[in-house]
């Protein structure tokens, strides 16, 4: 066993060794994806006060799955991701906000910025959080927000405000795409700084 890690430690370091990308190799990613993506819902549903940010770090894997395989397989991430959580989270009710907005968005992002940058880029994601904010605040308040308690304003201040804060959600959501481009899939493992 001493023996196999000297020797991929030289590879590693002579040669910049790198695993190709095979087949087995996106269906081992879309495994490790599954398991991190597992792991935040679980806690999401476990650790009050911080669940709708869980839910946005878990639909980042989404993404990643986008990036790496194709849009093919975040949507098997994603199909597997909400079976295996409504199997394996004791909250079922904790996974409706992944099923129905967070677990989606990368793909659903991928699609619209397909049209371009600007404004109808923009309109179309304001649409889209506008209506999902509509049919959660309006239709599925109790059960969509749970135990989290939202001002008596008026809704549509409360849909303007979401929206404002969905694409705030969405600017993040570039950012650290960008990060996992520039500096882990371009670069390997072997050059990832976090600074």
């Amino acid at each position: 066993m001493l023996h196999l890690r000297r020797l991929l430690l030289r590879l590693y370091l002579t040669k910049g060794f790198k695993l190709k990308e095979t087949k087995t190799s996106k269906i081992a990613l879309g495994g490790i994806c599954l398991a991190l993506t597992i792991v935040f819902l679980f806690a999401g549903s476990m650790v009050p006060g911080i669940e709708l940010t869980l839910f946005a770090i878990s639909s980042l894997f989404t993404a990643v799955m986008i990036i790496e395989s194709g849009v093919k397989g975040g949507i098997m991430l994603y199909a597997a991701a909400v079976i295996l959580g409504l199997i394996l989270i004791p909250n079922k009710l904790a996974m409706i906000p992944y099923a129905f907005f967070f677990g989606y968005y990368g793909i659903l992002k991928f699609y619209i910025e397909k049209l371009g940058k600007g404004i109808p880029q923009i309109a179309a994601k304001v649409i889209f959080f506008a209506i999902v904010l509509c049919i959660g605040l309006l239709g599925f308040k109790e059960l969509l927000l749970g135990s989290i308690h939202l001002p008596d304003y008026p809704v549509i201040l409360l849909i303007v405000a979401g929206v404002i804060m969905m694409m705030v959600y969405d600017y993040i959501y570039t950012l650290l795409i960008n990060f996992y481009l520039k500096r882990i899939k371009n670069k390997g493992l072997d050059n990832t700084k976090l600074s």
